[in-house]
Order: structure tokens, then C-alpha cells, then sequence
């Protein structure tokens, strides 16, 4: 066995296992080992009984006084009951249909138990509580994320059998950077991350496997970084944009044109521009990208403009056109529905340099796709599409210019490290006339009163999206809201009249864009979506954006949904709706009301949640955080930084350290490093 085997070939795993284990990311021994607890049991110190704090999970050590015989109670389940004590107060110990677990206690022995105490202060009493006898030696029992059919204690098992099996092992880092940081090394902090005898062995170890993560992603970056530079003779003469600018109509912003002017000058040098264009939802990213298009049309180059769905690219499509209907700039749509002859037609027009800008979905990464000299490529929303989409359009040229533009702000010290290789515009003013999007928190005693708020809406020909966290309805948490059934037994029956849709991520694209494109034309009322409508089209008459199980979501997100709201002239308002008791979450949702700004909401994300999804692949196909935080552990973050810069300075560092080239290559998979 290695860290490569498979994780179905482990003893007591087989086909179903592997399939349940696969749901918590772990395919290989190597994924095994990097499933971290997501918390510990301290038995360290336990609370005497009668000062142990009432409804909260704590560790108490008491004596077995005696274990009763199993009760039929109603329910057809059986009730074991088991009374212990310590030298200040009696506890009753209570557990269902545990028969063999009851039994593991001995009367007179004493033993550490975990659990919510309840009763009162004459009967105190847990249900069903963890324990472990009081003289086991390890004191701090790993809680491991959990699905259907794999509970902690497996997950545990068989961590201990890979590392009797796997042996020591071997550590990437390069010595010198674990002797002058004094890390720990790896097999030590593998080890005690699952298995620590005490809290002192786990820190250390979280020390050293945050270290790893934050060093492997900078080092990653670094090298990404260097293999960006690119060399292009796409280098442009006359970045004159005025003309397209005066023919607008308005005033673009001062953040606008700002950003415009810094893309300009970048088309200037020898160097390939690779640039991240960042702004909230309706700053106007799309006419900044128009401004870089026409540039580029003007010194004979062409654009192309990649966007994730097809009613998004027609939206794209219109918009451009009415940018250079004054201008003869040639524009093209091309996705998956373009029909056959038009296909062809365009297809030849691009390969021969008729066509100055082609918009489209990902039908641009075509093979049969060819430019006649194409300058600038820009990733609309770029976090939809995968490392491999985004870098094969931009092979469709010679080293082209590259523009990637998202609506997910991320704060500027978060960007740095995601966005390392790349130059950062940001877009942080809205065009003038824009009402401010008001925001409310309401729970669901609220709802009735709600939906007369939205049939006035309705009644004034206006619109209205409810956002749901699930398609179907879900067994295991019934107080999800669900797509399908919140539009059949809350929509309807409240307001029959209305007419209403449904639309989430499990029906067919074309279904999907008929949906939208019904809602956009304003055949639709309310349009009861999951977070595919997170990018979507513009739809100013569309004034409400109603959240259901509103804490299900991080801020970002809910900014995001709020921005779909807001587009037109009309004043627009979104509510959030739950009935979450927890303080965090309900300062959350507070805060959400409170502003209006992305970067102030992603920061407030950043800190309270962690980076999330800032670094999941779904995002921009980095390797995933698991154990860092960029909000907790920034010392760590910087001596990271550190140990990155002296091994970048060494000569010949990716021959002498195999295993952090083979380590570093298959995290980055996808990238040139």
C-alpha cells in the first residue's frame, strides 16, 4: 500500500464504502489522510457534575453506580438507563436501542462522558453521550466531517490501519525550510492531527499542515505567475477609445474609466496582458470590456468575449451591437444553438478576419474554432468555467491579451495570493441613478405579510425571483425550502393568479434558457430558482429577490443574489427570510441589511466564515484550503511567504526536491508551472 492506492482496496471499505467515502472527497489513502477533524473532544478536563453548565456539549468524570435492564417505551424502542456519580452530584445516564453499547460500562469504573446535560438541578442527565474510561491515555477524540453510512469511529479505524500499513511518511519539504521555521515533520503531524494525546500535539500539527497549504499555494502561484509573462505582438499603436466613449450617450464612472485606462496601457507593452477585472454586480464591467474590444478592432485585431450560459452570450451579443452600431465593428454570436449554416458562416467569417468580436458559451474552445488575428480574450464570470476552458480559448491566438472579469468581490488581500500571477482592476462605483437595493431580515411568521408585498408588486406589472437552498424535498432536513414544492404549496395557494415557474440546475440548458428568457420577456411572474440565477441576465422589471433559509448561504452569495435585483430605475428590495436563532447567524444577516457594498460584505466573509469557497476548485481550480484560514492564521501565512522566497531563490530547486515537484504538479493540475 501507498498514498496512491485507492481507497477502496483498504480493508473494510469495498465498492458501497468507497462510493460513501468518495462523497467526503476521498478517493485515495493520500485524501484519507488529509480529511481532517473537523473538531476535538477534549477529555482533558472534565467538569465536576454538579458545576457542569446546563444544555452546552461538555466532559464530565463520574463512577458507574449501576446499569438498569433495557424498557420497552412507547415508539417500540427500548430505554436503557445507567446512574453514575462523582463526589459532588448524581447524573442519569440515558441511551435508545444501545444495547451493546450500555454494556461496555462497568459498575464501579470510572469514566469520561460527552454530552449536553439536562434535567434539573435535583435530576441532572445526559442522552446518549460519548465516553471513553478515565484512564485512557489520549484525551482528545477526532470528530471527522460525517455522510450517510460513515461515522466517526470508522473514519478513525481506518486511519489507524493506513498508517500501521503505509509506514513513515516521507516528508516534501525541503529541509532547510523545516529547520529554519522549526515545523515539525510530516509523519509527526499527520499523526497527531488525527490521533494527538493532548492539545499541545494538535496545535502543532495544525501549525505545520497550515504551513504546508499556504506555502504549496504561494509557491504554485509564484511559478504561475513567471510562466504568465508572456511575451505578444499584440502590442497596439493607437489606444484611442474617445470616439466609442462619445458616441455612448452618457458618462461612463470615474472607476470606469480608471480601469479602461489601465487596460489601454497595458495593450501597449510587449508583455501579454493578464489582467482580473473585479465589481459588484451593475458597475459596469461589460462596457469596460466593449472599450478594450474596440481598441483592439481599431488596430486590426480581433476579441472574443466568453460567457457562461447562452441566454447570458445573447444578452452580451445585443449589448455589443448597441455599443458600435455607429461604428463598422462586425460582431458575432456563436453557442451550442447556433444553427448549422450560421455556424459555418461565422466560422469562415472569423477565420478569414470578417469578424471583429465573437461572443459565445464555451462553444468558442472548439476545435474547428479559428481566429485570423485574434488580440484580447475576455472570461466573463470567469470563476464558471474550469482552468482548462479559460487557457484553451486563450490558445486560440498567439499569446493574446487576457481578460477575466468577475462579480464576486474578493478582498485585495485575499486576491493577491488567488490572483498572484495576475494584475488587479477594480471596479468600486455604480453608475449614477441607481437605487440602492433595500435589504430586510424577517423570519417565517412574516411570510403572509410578504406575499401580500409581493402580489402589489405583481398587481404594478412588476416581478419577482424566490430563491430556494434545494430542488427536491429533502429527508433529512425538513426545514429546507425546496424548489418544486415551495412553488406547488406556498406560491400557488397564496396567489393563485400569478403566474410562476420554477427553475434549478438539474433540468436541461435549453429548458434552463427557455425558463429565463420567459422571465425575462416578462411572461413570468415569479420565478422560484435555486442559485442558478446567481449569473443571470438582466431583468430591470424585476423589483424582489425574496431568499428562503437565508442562513444556508455565505454573504457573498446573498450579495451576489441581491445583485440580480436593482437593474433598472425602479426601487428594489430583497428578503431575507429565516427562522435561525443562532447569534451568528443572525448577526450575519444584520449585517448583510446593513450595506451595500461587496468588498465590505466578502471581507465580513472572509473573517467570520473563512476563504470558503475564495479557494475551492468550483472557483478557479486552485487546490482547496483545508485547514487554513486567511482571517486566523496570518503569522503563519507570513513565515509562509518567507520559507517561499528562499526556496524561489535556490538554484535548481525543482530537481533537487522531487517530491515537492511531484506534490506541487499534481495540485496544480492544469496549470503550466
Amino acid at each position: 500500500m501507498d498514498l496512491n492506492t485507492e481507497i477502496r482496496f483498504l480493508k473494510g471499505v469495498g465498492e458501497k464504502r468507497a462510493q460513501q467515502l468518495n462523497r467526503l472527497g476521498v478517493y485515495s489513502v493520500c485524501d484519507l489522510l488529509y480529511l481532517f477533524p473537523r473538531k476535538y473532544i477534549d477529555f482533558e478536563n472534565p467538569c465536576e457534575i454538579a458545576l457542569a453548565p446546563y444544555d452546552t456539549p461538555c466532559v464530565v468524570k463520574a463512577t458507574v453506580l449501576k446499569v438498569a435492564n433495557g424498557v420497552r417505551v412507547k415508539g417500540g424502542r427500548t430505554l436503557y438507563k445507567v446512574v453514575c456519580a462523582d463526589n459532588t452530584a448524581r447524573l442519569n445516564l440515558v441511551f435508545f436501542n444501545s444495547e451493546y453499547t450500555v454494556k461496555k460500562l462497568i459498575v464501579g469504573e470510572d469514566y469520561l462522558f460527552y454530552g449536553k446535560l439536562g434535567g434539573n438541578m435535583l435530576t441532572r442527565e445526559m442522552t446518549s453521550p460519548l465516553f471513553i474510561p478515565a484512564g485512557t491515555k489520549i484525551k482528545q477524540q477526532p470528530v471527522y466531517p460525517m455522510t450517510q453510512g460513515i461515522n466517526s469511529n470508522f473514519l478513525s479505524k481506518l486511519t489507524a490501519q493506513v498508517f500501521e500499513q503505509v509506514g513513515g511518511i516521507k516528508d516534501f519539504m525541503p529541509p532547510q525550510i523545516v529547520s529554519a521555521f522549526c515545523l515539525p515533520d510530516l509523519d509527526s503531524s499527520l499523526k497527531n492531527i488525527h490521533f494527538g494525546r493532548n492539545a499541545a500535539d494538535i496545535a502543532a500539527a495544525k501549525e505545520r499542515l497550515i504551513f504546508d497549504e499556504f506555502f504549496m499555494l504561494q509557491l504554485g502561484m509564484a511559478l504561475i505567475g513567471e510562466n504568465n509573462e508572456r511575451h505578444t505582438d499584440v502590442s497596439l499603436k493607437n489606444t484611442d477609445v474617445s470616439p466609442f466613449i462619445n458616441s455612448l450617450g452618457f458618462t461612463p464612472t470615474d472607476a470606469q474609466n480608471r480601469v479602461m485606462g489601465e487596460i489601454l496601457q497595458g495593450f501597449k507593452g510587449s508583455t501579454a496582458q493578464n489582467r482580473l477585472v473585479q465589481g459588484d454586480v451593475g458597475c459596469g464591467k461589460t462596457l469596460v470590456a466593449a472599450a478594450a474590444a474596440f481598441a483592439m478592432a481599431q488596430n486590426g485585431y480581433q476579441s472574443c468575449v466568453m460567457v457562461p450560459t447562452e441566454i447570458l452570450a445573447a444578452q452580451h451579443y445585443k449589448s455589443f451591437c448597441q455599443f458600435f452600431e455607429d461604428f463598422s465593428i462586425n460582431v458575432a454570436l456563436l453557442t451550442g444553438s447556433t444553427k448549422a449554416k450560421e455556424k459555418r458562416e461565422i466560422l469562415a467569417k472569423l477565420e478569414k478576419g470578417e469578424i471583429d468580436i465573437v461572443i459565445g458559451t464555451h462553444s468558442l474552445i472548439s476545435d474547428n474554432v479559428k481566429f485570423y488575428s485574434l488580440g484580447l480574450c475576455v472570461t466573463d464570470e470567469q470563476h464558471r468555467f474550469g482552468v482548462r476552458q479559460r487557457t484553451l480559448v486563450s490558445q486560440k491566438g498567439t499569446n493574446p491579451h487576457i481578460i477575466v472579469m468577475s462579480a464576486t468581490p474578493i478582498p485585495r488581500t485575499l486576491a493577491m495570493i488567488i490572483y498572484g500571477n495576475m494584475e488587479i482592476s477594480i471596479i468600486d462605483q455604480m453608475p449614477k441613478g441607481r437605487k440602492p437595493v433595500k435589504t430586510y431580515f424577517v423570519g417565517t411568521d412574516l411570510r403572509a405579510r410578504m406575499f401580500g408585498f409581493i402580489d402589489k408588486h405583481i398587481k404594478m406589472g412588476k416581478q419577482t425571483y424566490i430563491v430556494l437552498p434545494a430542488v427536491d424535498p429533502s429527508e433529512e432536513i425538513t426545514e429546507l425550502q425546496s424548489v418544486k414544492q415551495y412553488c406547488e404549496e406556498v406560491v400557488k395557494p397564496l396567489l393563485p393568479h400569478a403566474r410562476a415557474e420554477i427553475l434549478h440546475g438539474k433540468m436541461k440548458p435549453a429548458e434552463k434558457d427557455a425558463v429565463m428568457a420567459r422571465f425575462k420577456n416578462g411572461e413570468t411572474d415569479i420565478l422560484c430558482s435555486t442559485t442558478v440565477i446567481e449569473v443571470g441576465v438582466d431583468v430591470p422589471n424585476a423589483v424582489l429577490m425574496i431568499i428562503e433559509n437565508a442562513e444556508r448561504y455565505g454573504l457573498s452569495a446573498l450579495h451576489q443574489l441581491r445583485g440580480r435585483v436593482g437593474r433598472g430605475s425602479d426601487q428594489s428590495y430583497c428578503i431575507l427570510v429565516s427562522d435561525h436563532k443562532g447569534q451568528n447567524v443572525q448577526e450575519r444577516l444584520k449585517f448583510m441589511c446593513s450595506t451595500q457594498d461587496g468588498f465590505k460584505v466578502s471581507q465580513y466573509d472572509l473573517d467570520h466564515r473563512g476563504p470558503g469557497d475564495f479557494f475551492g476548485k468550483r472557483q478557479h481550480g486552485l487546490p482547496d484550503m483545508k485547514i487554513a484560514s486567511m482571517s486566523e492564521d496570518i503569522t503563519t501565512l507570513e513565515k509562509s511567504q518567507k520559507a517561499c522566497r528562499m526556496l524561489l531563490a535556490e538554484e535548481n530547486w525543482q530537481q533537487k526536491y522531487p517530491l515537492l515537484t511531484q506534490r506541487l504538479t499534481k495540485l496544480f493540475e492544469g496549470f503550466v508551472l
